[in-house]
Parts: C-alpha cells; structure tokens; sequence
C-alpha cells in the first residue's frame, strides 16, 4: 500500500492541514478505493475529489513532460495541491553539491505548468547518504527560491542516523527549508519544525489491519 503523505502550511493567523498519498495509479485500488466503473484516467480526477494533496513519484525516476503538468493542474479542483518528488539524479550521488545542472533540468522540464498547485519539492536522499555539513549546505544553496515565477518551497528526506544533529537542524532553519517526519522505525525520527510547513510520511499502513494502518 502506498505511503500516505501530510502537509501542513501555516502563516501568522491561519493554518490548512492537507492529507494525500504518494501516486495515484494502484491496481489494488481499482474496485476498492476506486469504483469498479472508473476508466483509469479518470483516477486522478476520483482522488483530487477525496484528497487535498498528491505527491508526484514519477518525477524522481524521469522527467515528466510539461503536458502532463498541465493535465494534472486542469483534472484537480481549486485548491488542491502536488508535492513532487525531486530527481534521484540531483540526490543519489556522492556529493550534492555537484547537483546544480540536474536541478536546474528539472526545474526546466515543466514543473511549473502546476502553477498554483504546485507544493513543496520533496529531495529524499538515499539511506546511506551521511551528513557531510559542508557539503549538504552546498546542496541547499543549489535549490532555488522561486522558478517560473513561482516560490518554491522545499523539504528534504534524510534516511541515516548521521543527520540526527543539532547542526543539520541549523542547516534547514538558516535556508528555510523542512525535514520529512516519518514513522518508519528504520528512518531517523527529526521533528524539529525548521520551515513555515510541516510534512509528514506515514509509512506502516498494513494490509491485514482493517483500517489499514496500526
């Protein structure tokens, strides 16, 4: 089963608490989720009805093309957003801080044909990935502010003990810029608030349980 992702962005006076999945194209969902009725491409437009936000998975393993941005922004009711996750090619390599031209693609690919409906960029690195300090700020400079004319908010999802410390919590608070909280055993629990939204994965949903989730 698909993790299920939440996000929470917060200004002065209000605060919107949105709940999603990570994708949308389950074949276990067909008949469960989604009536048994509903052509595959209409899925997307079904669970923008009973979600208020999606997180884009395609987008870590290729790019996507910038019609399909437009296609997914019309199919969603106002209001809703998609967290995309960024590229593995700008995170799974052995420093970071050489990921500008792979950032600089993606952000160059069509991303921002979301328009409004674009949310944070999700940057998972790999579990074995180590918190090198120098090297991670390097990273965080590489991500840009606004693209397309859009701010660009960002969160980062760190899977090894090394960056439970003060000073990667420091790195995030200096940049703006915030850390997935999951409850995976195996990943590193930080949840320290360090941007203006909170993002949170919650990964043991379980088959066997009724609800889904322990």
């Amino acid at each position: 089963m698909p993790s299920k992702t939440t996000s929470k962005t917060t200004d002065k006076t209000t605060g919107a608490i949105r709940v999603g999945i990570g994708g949308w194209t389950f074949e276990p969902w067909r008949g469960t989720f989604y009536p048994k009725d509903l052509t595959q491409k209409r899925e997307l437009e079904y669970a923008g009805q009973k979600l208020t936000a999606i997180e884009i998975n395609g987008t870590y393993y290729g790019s996507q093309k910038p019609e399909s941005f437009a296609r997914w922004r019309a199919e969603t009711p106002e209001g809703f957003v998609f967290s995309v996750k960024g590229p593995r090619f700008a995170t799974n390599r052995g420093k970071l801080a050489e990921a500008g031209s792979s950032i600089e693609r993606f952000f160059a690919s069509g991303v921002t044909e979301l328009k409004e409906k674009l949310g944070p960029i999700n940057w998972q690195l790999l579990p074995t990935k180590k918190f090198d300090p120098d090297d991670f700020e390097a990273f965080l400079k590489l991500l840009p502010g606004q693209a397309g004319g859009l701010p660009i908010r960002h969160v980062v999802e760190v899977r090894h003990d090394s960056f439970r410390v003060p000073e990667f919590v420091a790195l995030l608070r200096k940049y703006g810029i915030a850390t997935v909280l999951t409850d995976k055993a195996e990943f590193p629990e930080i949840p320290d608030v360090t941007a203006d939204f909170v993002y949170l994965r919650l990964q043991r949903a379980q088959e066997k349980v009724a609800t889904g989730y322990p």
